[in-house]
């Protein structure tokens, strides 16, 4: 098996970077190479399909400016290829008077953006767009949509294959052996001889890019969000998206409604520890991986920080009640007898020994390897413009910019 770029990943971004290189290098032998048996399995495949708008994001940052650019990418993709879609908006809410002064600082943040037509607006105004939601204001953000992220992913890999890309399921990667001029790629199936390998492998990243670089010291942290589905007849309660004023002591937006464009409303998620990387129960449990985790220096800085923040979303894990308490400091009509549970995903937290969370796209670099060390929200709405960036990365490792 012979390409010139293996890519290791079939989630969003490794899928949007083949579609980018073969689009860009028409005739590329490229292979995305992947352990399971499907496209879009795990990150991709299990958020709640929001098309962000980057109101949150430092004005002129990287995540700010993929952003911008990936969602005009994708809109336009969406459009061209027939993906169900809908830009509905959005309402963050605030709810208590000390949250306004942090909502005012996001209106600024997505002014300074670009963002066209959002405003603060009135507990009355936000009554208009969302009627049950308790605000006493709100920002509306008419940028944010739905979409179903899985078939966005489907699609780069059809136009791929279109183009001479190929995929190789099921092959799970145990090795990478860089040479001059060639790399290896040793999988459970056989050997993928190629000229460059990329490395988008979301929660495992760290691992596949330590076959390559050694030195690399970050660990990908797994965190599981859980969500619950409102039941059919309460679904009036919610229209499009309702966020809170994010915590600015945790990394995570807070428990919030989103419809989802294959119908039903998701509530969620909550952000706690997975006790392995693709555990998407509270019963998926894996020591060795588990223990890695707990012992890496920068997770018991993140834990001795955020100790409190943790316990409580550990808590509304196993409580429903207590989760449904969150909900109703924005939607005070929600019960228990409202919600039933649903899915969840993994996010994968990229972390230094240090306990810095990295928070921004990371690509590290060596003569015939690629890696995506870390690909945060808003990846899945940045992820043509990620994968514009990545490609031609890789087009000028191959001589061919």
């Amino acid at each position: 098996m012979q390409y010139d770029v293996a890519i290791i990943g079939a989630g969003i971004v490794g899928l949007a970077t083949a579609y980018q290189l073969t689009e860009k290098q028409p005739g590329l032998r490229v292979a995305v190479v992947d352990k399971a048996a499907g496209v879009a399995q795990h990150q991709t495949g299990n958020n709640s399909g929001v098309i962000h708008s980057g109101i949150y994001y430092t004005p002129g940052g990287s995540k700010a400016l993929n952003c911008a650019r990936g969602y005009r990418y994708l809109l336009d993709f969406a459009r061209a290829h027939g993906i169900p879609h809908d830009v509905c908006g959005k309402v963050i809410v605030a709810t208590r008077p000390d949250e306004v002064p942090r909502l005012e600082k996001i209106l600024k943040t997505g002014q300074a953006n670009g963002l066209d037509g959002i405003r603060m607006i009135s507990r009355e105004e936000c009554r208009e767009i969302e009627p049950h939601v308790s605000a006493i204001k709100a920002i509306w953000v008419p940028q944010s949509g739905i979409i179903s992220y899985r078939a966005v992913a489907e699609k780069y890999m059809e136009l791929a294959q279109n183009r001479e890309g190929e995929a190789l399921l099921g092959h799970k990667v145990l090795d990478i052996d860089l040479q001059p001029g060639q790399g290896t790629v040793v999988t459970d199936k056989g050997d993928i001889t190629c000229r460059l390998v990329i490395n988008c492998a979301g929660l495992y990243s760290d691992k596949i890019a330590q076959l390559t670089m050694p030195e690399i010291d970050l660990q990908i942290l797994p965190f599981r969000g859980e969500y619950y589905e409102l039941r059919p007849e309460k679904r009036y309660l919610v229209n499009n998206l309702i966020y809170p004023v994010p915590n600015p002591n945790f990394p995570f937006l807070g428990v919030h409604f989103t419809r989802m464009i294959g119908g039903g409303i998701e509530a969620g998620p909550n952000a706690v520890l997975a006790f392995r990387r693709e555990g998407y129960s509270r019963y998926d449990f894996d020591p060795a991986e588990l223990w890695e985790t707990l012992s890496y220096p920068g997770f018991q800085q993140i834990a001795r920080k955020y100790w409190r923040d943790g316990l409580n979303e550990l808590y509304r894990s196993y409580s429903k009640s207590a989760f449904v308490r969150a909900l109703q400091h924005l939607i005070p009509e929600i019960t228990t007898a409202d919600l039933v549970r649903g899915g969840a995903g993994v996010r994968a937290m990229a972390c230094g020994p240090d306990g810095t969370l990295i928070d921004d796209f990371l690509f590290l670099e060596k003569p015939g390897v690629i890696n995506v060390c870390n690909a945060p929200s808003p990846a899945a709405t940045a992820s043509l413009a990620i994968g514009e960036t990545v490609a031609g990365k890789a087009l000028s490792h191959l001589n061919l910019n």
